[in-house]
């Protein structure tokens, strides 16, 4: 089948493209590289450099390729950022699925996987977190991963299209051979480039939450695990099952400086650290529950060990210290 993998230049989306290729699918990738890079997408993909919201382009797309599902990882997700740009993040993450999906219903594709986010929990203070707790989102961001969820939710039960929405947790790690990374600022590609002497030291916010050492502690996945996921949900849909929405994490947590320490000790380099006042509204532990992904999809996390997440992160920096 045909796969259109939407942000298949992106971070996660490229190591999707790849990992779906190495298994035999034919690929099409949009993608208007506003944040992923074309050197990042395989070469045995077709790609159309363009936006989600030009729908003429879409159409196109799916009559020449033969587009059968979806992977939707097509999203603007600096949560800072959305603050400061709300309506930018309304227009490309909510009025972009809402295009998608129409395209979708005229050329009768069924199936989608949706990369949703744990941003939508919010502050919550349930530890581990399960698909149960009340939606929180405490920025433009988090909100508009909600809405894509919620207008997936009312088309689905609209019509004959089903989805599956992934909440991750904070994803990190590499593709093995170290060729597709993360190169956004991004907690651990931060520590690691101060361990590679880009940056003079680390600055963490906060060492008084209410945590084994005072920092924040948060869920890690490796990409490959998360990669791993979509394609078993692509599956799961393929097979016809109904829509779900499911958590995707670790199932453990790390804080902040025992992320350092892991750093120093998979790189052996001294990593310099600063902590200062904390961020305001930050939740002391976000930590997945993966017991339904477990359920409903047989999946569970292969590569997550933190000092492996940390070891293919660092062959990925040492290889591109500036990116691609």
């Amino acid at each position: 089948m045909t796969v259109l993998v939407l942000g298949g230049a992106g971070y996660i989306g490229s190591n999707a493209v790849d990992a779906l290729i190495e298994r035999g699918d034919k690929v099409a990738v949009v993608d208007n590289l506003s944040t992923g890079h074309k050197a990042a997408v395989n070469e045995n993909a077709h790609f159309y450099k363009g936006d989600i919201r030009d729908k003429e382009l879409l159409r196109s797309v799916f009559q020449i390729e033969g587009i059968e599902s979806v992977m939707h990882f097509a999203a603007l997700s600096l949560g800072r950022e959305s603050v400061e740009q709300p309506l930018k993040y309304f227009s490309n993450n909510v009025h972009g699925t809402e295009i998608v999906l129409e395209v979708m219903k005229e050329f009768r594709v069924n199936s989608i996987v949706f990369s949703s986010s744990a941003t939508i929990y919010g502050n919550t203070n349930q530890s581990p977190v399960d698909e149960t707790a009340e939606p929180a989102p405490i920025n433009p961001y988090g909100e508009s991963k909600r809405m894509m969820e919620t207008i997936m939710k009312w088309q689905s039960e609209a019509s004959d299209m089903n989805f599956v929405a992934l909440r991750y947790f904070n994803v990190a790690g590499a593709k093995k051979d170290g060729t597709l990374g993360e190169v956004r600022q991004r907690l651990i590609p931060v520590i690691l480039q101060v361990a590679s002497g880009e940056k003079d030291k680390m600055v963490l916010f906060g060492d008084d939450y209410p945590t084994a050492d005072g920092t924040c502690v948060r869920d890690y996945i490796h990409v490959l695990d998360l990669v791993d996921a979509h394609i078993l949900a692509l599956e799961y849909l393929k097979k016809g099952g109904s829509s779900q929405i499911l958590n995707v994490g670790s199932a453990r947590g790390y804080s902040n400086l025992e992320l350092v320490h892991a750093c120093r000790a998979v790189t052996g380099k001294p990593i310099p650290l600063e902590i200062r006042t904390s961020a305001m509204g930050d939740a002391a532990s976000l930590i997945a529950s993966n017991a339904k992904i477990e359920a409903v999809l047989g999946w569970s996390a292969k590569y997550s060990d933190i000092q492996e997440i940390i070891a293919d992160a660092w062959r990925f920096q040492k290889i591109y210290p500036e990116g691609y």
